[in-house]
């Protein structure tokens, strides 16, 4: 396994190269001491054999500080319009029933350097917060999600709490002020999911009655079967006068 890495900011690179066996390390390259290390005994002739072999070093070095780093860079440029782009997002406070914790959900942002924290009177909290991980969605943008437990706290001190969200690139954070009004929860839904229902059931019971009334009409004004068909009977039967 190999790589490299290189720091837009510092312009600092770094890269690494390490073999395995068996699912366990078995020799790694140091960029720094332009060495191998040998984390298994069995592997310590192979790093002596490596390691005195100068022109094999200065490839691997100049490899990962040189080559690899300027294929990093192109590309970075070829998909800057894509890697480098910067996304807000939308941000909601959630709530399942008025005792549970309330999410703030931050979705639909991008690049990954993104953080989302509750402060109260413009202090950051960690007490009673539970920060979620940054997770992708299917268009590629990211999503992440910090629940605040306020059970021992009345509705009327809300107003001292916000969610703020802050992304890398951007000087101005979203902040969203708690508050009851901004709150979706799923509390009391189970009342407005039954009312479509009945209303669903009373508009297939009138669908039913006005079929049920063509039919009757339909069949009413049917002509006679062959059966019932005087003229028809005559031939097999004459009819009774």
């Amino acid at each position: 396994m190999y790589g490299c890495e290189w720091d837009d900011e510092t312009n600092e690179v770094d890269g690494y190269e390490q073999f395995g066996y068996d699912g366990e390390d078995f020799i790694t390259f140091d960029l720094q001491t332009e060495t191998w290390v040998a984390p298994k005994q069995q592997a310590v002739v192979t790093k002596h054999k490596w390691d005195s072999n100068k022109a094999f070093i200065t490839s691997v070095k100049n490899y990962y500080t040189q080559i690899c780093p300027e294929w990093v860079k192109k590309y970075l440029n070829y998909g800057r319009s894509s890697l480098m782009r910067t996304v807000l997002p939308s941000v909601s406070l959630l709530q399942k029933s008025s005792s549970s914790p309330i999410t703030c959900h931050a979705t639909g942002f991008y690049p990954h350097k993104a953080k989302l924290l509750w402060r109260k009177d413009g202090k950051e909290l960690h007490e009673g917060v539970n920060r979620g991980e940054i997770l992708p969605n299917n268009d590629g943008t990211l999503q992440t999600s910090a629940d605040l437990d306020l059970s021992s706290v009345k509705p009327e001190d809300w107003r001292s709490y916000d969610c703020v969200f802050q992304l890398c690139g951007v000087n101005k954070d979203i902040i969203t002020r708690l508050g009851r009004a901004v709150i979706r929860t799923n509390e009391g839904n189970s009342l407005f999911m039954i009312i479509p229902m009945i209303l669903a059931l009373g508009v297939l019971a009138v669908i039913t009655v006005i079929g049920f009334i063509i039919y009757k009409k339909k069949t009413d004004k049917r002509p006679p079967s062959p059966v019932e068909n005087c003229e028809v009977q005559e031939k097999m039967i004459p009819c009774e006068a």
